[in-house]
């Protein structure tokens, strides 16, 4: 059956949509300040600075695996109740109220880190909305196209989503992010609406904003996708819903293919939320950059994953996506080695010159191989997702690829927060993401590059 152009647009729209929330909110902007907001008030706590820092990023870790945790015990059972029912676009539209509404109190994190732990929590909060609504999501991508038509339209989708990200963060870079020292923002001018640079206003509004773009453009989401009338119809009463789980699950240990591809995936999409979620604050620590440094670093990162992740769906719809899979995590793990071995003074072992501009320059390059191959990755995952998928039970497979990718969500971030605090050093504080991307590489080779589905 053919699918309307309007239904795919329609379904790519949440790409665009939610993107500033990983741009803005988790990496570049939101992440950034709460790392230097909460480094400041445990400053002002009696730490010295290396300890503040090293408690701001396990502080901000543990936000992750908690958000990480919850998603994954929710993911499979709303999954599977949506297909007993045939009904996603109420979860979605459910999650997406409360997404508008937990973003837009990010405003009112203050500069004195008066509100640090309830801004933690609103964050996450709306983290686990997007994430959950992104399953059901997901869950809708089998319908929209055959096994070469999904891995491009999975590819493109994303890629619209991180050219998303780089117009909201064109958009508050030049607008709305202030500079701390200076009070204006990257070409010079005050913020805009009258915001109060002193209290970072600028910056704070990133929350705001994050509310009304999603809100904006999840129109044509909400216009074009609709519920397939000849889905659902089973019991959704709790005991059918966990009997069906039960089932499903008790398949996927007997699918070879489908659990390595789970377990595999599970550690590297680990790794690489990792790596968003802790890229800025490294760079706010580790190297001293300020928001709008950072800002500029995201642009050049968001550009690299618009284009390389348009260009993995390419090779995805002509290689499959293993091999794209592949390739991308070994950039990644490069990356991680770089971001371990560097800091402001070093470069494995090797002293740097006073003020030097290298380490600066490297993770400017860090960011684009995090963009590109990210992005890459997370398309090509989705797709092999497909391969592995019953089109009779979409949201409940995307349930366990969502399981799967927050089952272990809090290790990521747990052990980077508990090598940060043995070591006092943010950057050793990286180790264990080198050691999830080896992981997931090893059980990617017992996954079938064409799934276990029949075509």
């Amino acid at each position: 059956m053919a699918v309307s152009r309007k239904r795919i647009w329609g379904w790519m729209a949440f790409d665009w949509a939610s993107q500033p929330m990983y741009t803005l909110g988790l990496t570049f902007v939101f992440g950034p300040y709460f790392a230097s907001v909460a480094t400041t008030y445990f400053m002002d706590s009696g730490l010295d600075r290396a300890a503040a820092g090293a408690e701001a990023q396990g502080l901000w870790s543990m936000g992750q695996a908690v958000a990480g945790l919850l998603i994954a015990i929710t993911a499979p059972f709303l999954g599977a109740f949506a297909d007993n029912s045939g009904r996603k676009m109420p979860w979605i539209a459910g999650f997406s109220i409360l997404f508008v509404i937990a973003t837009a109190m990010l405003w009112n994190l203050t500069p004195d880190g008066a509100w640090i732990y309830m801004a933690l929590i609103v964050f996450y909060a709306a983290f686990f909305c997007a994430e959950s609504a992104l399953n059901f999501v997901n869950a809708i991508l089998p319908s929209l196209g055959n096994r070469q038509e999904v891995g491009r339209i999975s590819g493109s989708g994303a890629a619209f989503g991180y050219w998303g990200g780089v117009a909201s963060l064109f958009i508050m870079l030049l607008l709305f992010v202030e500079d701390p020292d200076s009070g204006v923002t990257l070409i010079g001018l005050a913020p805009a609406l009258g915001l109060d640079p002193a209290q970072m206003e600028g910056t704070r509004a990133v929350g705001p904003f994050i509310a009304v773009w999603f809100a904006l453009f999840m129109v044509p989401f909400f216009l074009y996708v609709r519920d397939d009338p000849s889905l659902g119809g089973r019991s959704t009463r709790i005991s059918a819903v966990w009997a069906e789980l039960k089932d499903t699950l008790r398949g996927v240990v007997r699918r070879k293919s489908l659990l390595n591809f789970l377990l595999g995936s599970m550690f590297y999409r680990d790794g690489l939320n990792a790596l968003y979620a802790f890229g800025g604050v490294y760079a706010a620590i580790v190297l001293g950059w300020t928001t709008i440094n950072i800002g500029i670093f995201g642009i050049v990162a968001a550009i690299a994953a618009a284009i390389f992740t348009w260009v993995g769906g390419l090779a995805d719809a002509r290689f499959g996506p293993k091999p794209v899979i592949r390739v991308c995590v070994w950039c990644l793990i490069a990356v991680s080695v770089v971001i371990v071995g560097m800091s402001r003074e070093t470069l494995f072992g090797v002293p740097l010159p006073v003020g030097s501009s290298l380490p600066d320059t490297i993770f400017f390059a860090a960011g684009v191989i995090i963009g590109g191959a990210g992005g890459a990755t997370y398309a090509a995952s989705r797709s092999m997702m497909v391969r592995h998928t019953d089109p009779d039970r979409p949201t409940e497979a995307f349930g366990l690829f969502a399981l799967t990718g927050k089952a272990t969500a809090f290790l990521a971030p747990a052990s980077i927060a508990v090598f940060t605090y043995l070591t006092g050093n943010v950057q050793l504080g990286f180790l264990p993401v080198i050691f999830l991307f080896l992981l997931g590489l090893f059980l990617l080779r017992w996954v079938n590059k064409d799934g276990d589905r029949a075509a």
